[in-house]
């Protein structure tokens, strides 16, 4: 019997496996049955090459839990070990088992990847002693044991195995007892085995029985293969859109199925939708940084050699090939919906609405992948046609240039709340986009920036005539006095509502318009809307709806209601305005002798006297307009009328609306 050192350079390799090597003691199955089908898949190409003359037989692996004697053993009928393969594999961690073997059979064995050393000491996570059992498959080896309880120290005797092959047998320590349970092992094997290349038995049931179509050549399968693995793959689901099959050997190594599942409108980044694997063993779920963001939304496998099975994930986001294959899987996925759109546009329309989200989020997240989607990324309008972006510009650019030469892509977000709006723009011959997704807020900001003198106005952010300025606006017809006690009556008859305030202008609309248009701020509405999907703008998400009540002095109803106020208070509102005028004039006097930015005392006070009195001439102002707009129901009911329309009159307010309808009417 021989007693040994392990060859490593730390006093004790055992903690800094457990601690730092590996975050997920589960792993070690995966390892283990790894380097058992390495050694199956070695014994194959030996065989290929005529360096092994003998009978193959079943090269199996076999995973075998015994709870009463508290092992479980993973077995091999693959090259075997030797003493020195031991000594040189195992004893000497440093050293990696594959580069050798792919030195010598590089040209055929390119796939085959060993996992001795580390992976093998992966055992010391969940066992207090680890045996290897083991015959070489060369003339005349001898039967070898290998054993370690945890520490640096080793034995090794003359084995007992007769046959060919590999025992790797874990005596389960007594924190892990939980994987000499047959259902867990059962579970972790279909989790990260049930796609190698070599048959895996738990007991007697086979693992592995689904063959990974990602491995075969896409001329080899039908759609109906491809809906088939989808739904081994994600059970219980829809069929997906369509897919996208990658295979490229330079200068990466990378195979995979990358499927569109629908996902309408419904925004939601699934985590654990795309299985990344490393030679057809399963890695992990948790594919950030292999690829982009965006397409976390899609399914599938992707495999590749070039990712090591154990890494960080700030190793993904920073390795060179995995940043190639990230580039590769981008420019794939942006090739595949520009040959959808083209070949097929009608299906491309139809699918649209599933993939749509899809494609908003990749231009928002992703520069190269937004480059190639602008060919092919679609408008759609609220009468349900679509258009290319240069499609859709050549449609609007006549009727829809502004007096400054942007081209105003109006625009709205909710089809029925939004109906009379879009019907004044298509009456007045203008196109209106339907940008309802719960991204357009974000991807509508974007458009602007990508798109060469471009706005984007959603139609209820203005009177219809205003939405495209095409001159310098109309005179409203008022004077000063009219204006302000008009300002008044109708900002006093607006209710409260909750987080709300309302502004008030004037516009000389056509006499059939509407007596008031209620409309909202473009830019903060925009910002509100964007503060919902972005914590850090929540200071947005905190500032009230600002509305404007657009006053139609054109209208029958309007004018009426102008000339009786202006008939009841002029008399009253005038003196307080030319009070207020003398003592502004006086205000500008003393400011105008400010020489060094400070008024002196004196002249300070006059002025703070003064503005007191224009602030009490403005509220007396306002209380005799508010006391006259407490008498005109009618006021009150244009306004509810237009806040009715826009979804904002509710509660006791329309209770009162109705109330006031029914007498108004029986006058």
């Amino acid at each position: 019997m021989a007693k040994g050192t392990i060859g490593v350079t730390t006093e004790n390799i055992f903690p800094v496996i457990k601690k730092f090597l590996y975050s997920d003691h589960e792993i070690f199955l995966r390892e283990l049955v790894s380097n058992a089908v390495d050694a199956s898949q070695k014994m194959r190409t030996l065989s290929s090459f005529g360096e092994f003359k003998g009978e193959l037989g079943d090269l199996e692996v076999r995973v075998k839990v015994d709870k009463d004697a508290g092992t479980l053993t993973v077995s091999d009928r693959g090259i075997g070990m030797t003493a020195e393969d031991i000594d040189k594999y195992i004893n000497q961690i440093a050293f990696s088992g594959a580069e050798e073997f792919l030195a010598k059979y590089k040209d055929s064995a390119n796939n085959i990847i060993g996992h001795f050393g580390l992976g093998f000491y992966s055992a010391f996570m969940v066992a207090k002693k680890v045996e290897i059992n083991s015959l070489s498959y060369k003339e005349g080896a001898e039967p070898v044991c290998w054993t370690c309880d945890g520490s640096p120290e080793y034995s090794m005797e003359r084995g007992d195995r007769a046959d060919r092959g590999t025992d790797i047998i874990l005596y389960i320590d007594d924190e892990s007892k939980e994987f000499l349970e047959q259902i867990r092992i059962d579970t972790l094997l279909r989790k990260y085995c049930r796609f190698l290349p070599v048959p895996v038995y738990s007991g007697e049931t086979l693992i592995n029985a689904l063959e990974p179509q990602w491995m075969k050549k896409p001329t080899e399968l039908t759609d109906e293969d491809y809906i088939k693995f989808y739904h081994e793959l994600y059970p219980g689901q829809d069929d997906p859109l369509f897919w996208i099959h990658l295979n490229v050997d330079y200068p990466f190594t990378l195979t995979g199925i990358l499927y569109f599942p629908k996902i309408k409108n419904n925004f939601e980044i699934t985590k654990n939708r795309i299985q990344l694997y490393c030679n057809q063993v399963f890695v992990t779920d948790s594919v950030e940084g292999v690829v982009p963001e965006f397409m976390m939304l899609l399914q599938g496998v992707i495999d590749s050699p070039d990712i090591p099975l154990n890494v960080s994930r700030s190793y993904l986001q920073s390795d060179t090939a995995v940043k190639k294959i990230s580039g590769y899987i981008t420019k794939k996925v942006s090739s595949r919906l520009e040959d959808l759109f083209k070949s097929d546009r009608k299906n491309f329309e139809q699918k649209w609405p599933d993939i749509r989200i899809f494609i908003e989020y990749g231009m928002l997240t992703d520069e190269k992948f937004c480059e190639a989607a602008m060919k092919f990324m679609l408008l759609e309008d609220t009468d349900r046609k679509f258009y290319t972006l240069e499609e859709y510009r050549t449609l609007v650019e006549p009727a829809q240039t502004d007096k400054d030469g942007n081209v105003v892509y109006l625009y709205a977000t909710d089809p029925v709340a939004q109906y009379n709006y879009i019907k004044a723009a298509n009456d007045k011959g203008y196109s209106v986009l339907l940008m309802d997704g719960q991204l357009d807020s974000h991807f509508v900001a974007m458009l602007e920036q990508k798109l060469e003198k471009t706005q984007l106005v959603r139609v209820d952010a203005d009177v219809v005539e205003r939405l495209i300025r095409k001159d310098d606006g109309r005179n409203a017809g008022l004077d000063a006095t009219q204006r302000n006690i008009l300002t008044t009556l109708f900002q006093s008859s607006a209710p409260k509502v909750d987080k709300a305030m309302f502004m008030v202008e004037f516009e000389k609309l056509a006499p059939g318009d509407m007596p008031i248009v209620i409309t909202q701020n473009e830019y903060m509405r925009r910002m509100k809307d964007m503060a919902a999907l972005q914590p850090g703008m929540s200071f947005y998400g905190e500032l009230p709806d600002s509305y404007t009540l657009v006053v139609n002095t054109a209208s029958p109803l309007v004018e009426k209601v102008c000339e009786e106020a202006t008939k009841a208070l002029a008399d009253r509102i005038r003196p307080m305005e030319d009070a207020m005028a003398a003592d502004n004039a006086k205000i500008e006097e003393l400011r105008s002798g400010d020489k060094d930015g400070k008024l002196d005392t004196e002249a300070q006070k006059q002025t703070d006297e003064l503005m007191a009195a224009v602030d009490k001439s403005r509220s007396e102002q306002e209380a005799v307009v508010k006391e006259y707009a407490a008498t005109q129901p009618v006021v009150r009911q244009l306004v509810d009328l237009a806040l009715l329309g826009n979804g904002l009159l509710r509660g006791k307010d329309l209770s009162d609306f109705i109330a006031r309808s029914v007498e108004l009417i029986g006058k």
